[in-house]
């Protein structure tokens, strides 16, 4: 147990930014309505945010799984400075690359009008990525504060950012129209002040780990970089398959539904910002990732690294079945909010969320489960099972986004995920058998979705908001007391948790 309490914690720490990034993130979302009128106005920012994921996993081509994967075996000051110069060496050059091709990338993604967005999405990678292996040291390290105050340092600079080109100066400017300041509002640049915030965060966070920088010496050793980078390309394949799978519905809406220009990008904008409703499922997959990688690195040496593999994928899911309660049973909030501000076209596709967060529960099971290929060095396996479900996904989309809108989108990503996961842990048990409590598993998330059908059976009858929020804090208690009686034992080992479950079961 004191390894799983590690890695909780661990993940904790990581969270923090992550939470924060995306609770942040998703307050801005919300208060979109309060700046712009139209949710067309938020496509090409889902546009932008569709790219760079996909630009990421080329820039960085597998190396931060790769540095976790080779510490354990090579001189860490050597494979540091080996792969860090590596990553220097090819971001300048897909800058270049990408910078070249800017005009195409305007073109294809329809930001004729804005063609600097994408000059500051490439900047925006360039400084990212030189910090990839930065974060990675920290993690291998042990260092979650650090990462967390860094992350959280360029999160609140970007917020901030963001709050005072958007909201404070345009009001100021408004009731001081002769101020010098009217030129920062008055220059066409919208949302794209959400795009300058990111790029000013970013280089905050190039500046806070220069002392990572440092430890660079002047090292490359050809052997040790050839070996790596004959682990790591498959992952590309598998780093480019899941942002497929992840991203590609955002990128090609416009171009596959069936509707005029300026309806697609409406819808696209409702899709965008709808997707981010299954926020808390991400952010405990990312957080989780963030910890749970060198973790099960370490781990793997142990004699019962496969039990604690088990243990840790009960825990996840069970973390995931709050998350998706807490999303599913609450979301008529999210609509009462947007009517409340009489922006009634924003809850649009609102009764995908479950969908979708339900589908992101599959995502993060799979992640979990393809420690086997990893561990293994049958990365090539991953990037099949991976490039499998990118299939799914783009026929998915091409087929039902043109007839389903929204739900063909969020169909096609439930399947994938579905499709992937299975096939990872079938594939898992047959070359790293690993003992999930698969029958808990299966009756954890059964349950959480005949919560979900329940409530949406009474609301249904009972349309009142209050009705909902009263039914979904019973469900969440009911599970709770559920997980109590099942986990008993497990909990019990927590100090923190003994004493309460001790009176639960008095109760």
């Amino acid at each position: 147990m004191s390894a799983i309490k590690k890695l909780a914690g661990q993940t904790l720490w990581y969270g923090l930014p992550t939470i924060a990034s995306r609770f942040l993130g998703y307050i801005m979302n919300l208060s979109l309505p309060l700046f712009f009128a139209q949710p067309s106005v938020t496509a090409d920012l889902t546009q932008i945010y569709a790219m760079i994921p996909f630009l990421n996993v080329l820039f960085t081509y597998g190396l931060e799984t790769a540095y976790f994967r080779f510490s354990k075996e090579e001189d860490p000051t050597k494979l540091y400075s080996t792969l860090s110069w590596s990553l220097i060496g090819s971001t300048i050059l897909f800058t270049a690359v990408v910078l070249f091709f800017r005009g195409a990338l305007v073109g294809w993604a329809n930001l004729e009008t804005h063609p600097e967005y994408i000059t500051w999405m490439i900047a925006i990678l360039f400084f990212d990525t030189i910090s990839t292996l930065a974060f990675a040291k920290l993690r291998l390290e042990n260092r979650p504060r650090k990462y967390a105050v860094v992350r959280l340092s360029s999160i609140f600079v970007n917020i901030i950012c963001v709050l005072l080109f958007l909201g404070v100066m345009p009001s100021y400017v408004t009731k001081h129209p002769d101020s010098a300041l009217r030129f920062l509002t008055n220059n066409n640049v919208g949302i794209g002040y959400y795009l300058l915030g990111n790029l000013v965060g970013s280089l905050l966070t190039f500046i806070l780990l220069w002392k990572e920088f440092k430890q660079i010496k002047l090292i490359f050793r050809t052997t040790l970089w050839k070996k790596v980078m004959k682990y790591s390309y498959p992952l590309i394949i598998v780093g480019m398959g899941g942002m497929v799978n992840d991203m590609l519905s955002r990128l090609i809406y416009q171009h596959v539904v069936d509707l005029p220009a300026s309806a697609a990008k409406h819808e696209l904008g409702i899709f965008g910002n709808i997707y981010r409703l299954a926020v808390l499922i991400t952010i405990l997959i990312q957080a989780f990732r963030m910890a749970a990688e060198p973790f099960f690195f370490k781990q793997s040496t142990e004699g019962d690294a496969q039990k604690t593999y088990a243990r840790v994928m009960k825990f996840f899911v069970i973390a995931c079945c709050y998350m998706f309660m807490f999303i599913s049973l609450f979301i008529e909030i999210f609509a009462w909010f947007f009517n409340a501000i009489h922006k009634p076209l924003w809850t649009e596709g609102l009764y995908i969320v479950p969908l979708l967060a339900f589908g992101n529960i599959f995502l993060g099971i799979y992640y979990n489960l393809s420690i086997w290929y990893k561990l293994t060095d049958k990365n090539n396996m991953g990037a099949i099972i991976t490039l499998a479900g990118s299939f799914i996904t783009i026929i998915l989309n091409i087929l039902l986004i043109p007839k389903l809108h929204y739900l063909g989108a969020a169909l096609a990503t439930f399947i994938c995920y579905l499709f992937m996961m299975v096939t990872s842990y079938k594939l898992g048990q047959k070359y790293y058998p690993v003992p999930y409590a698969l029958k808990k598993l299966m009756a954890y998330l059964t349950i959480v979705c005949a919560f979900y059908g329940l409530h949406k059976l009474v609301l249904f009858f009972v349309p009142k908001l209050w009705v909902g929020i009263l039914l979904g804090i019973f469900f969440i208690y009911q599970f709770t007391r559920l997980i109590i009686w099942a986990e008993k034992n497990e909990l019990q080992k927590i100090p923190v948790l003994n004493k309460f479950i001790q009176k639960s079961s008095k109760n």
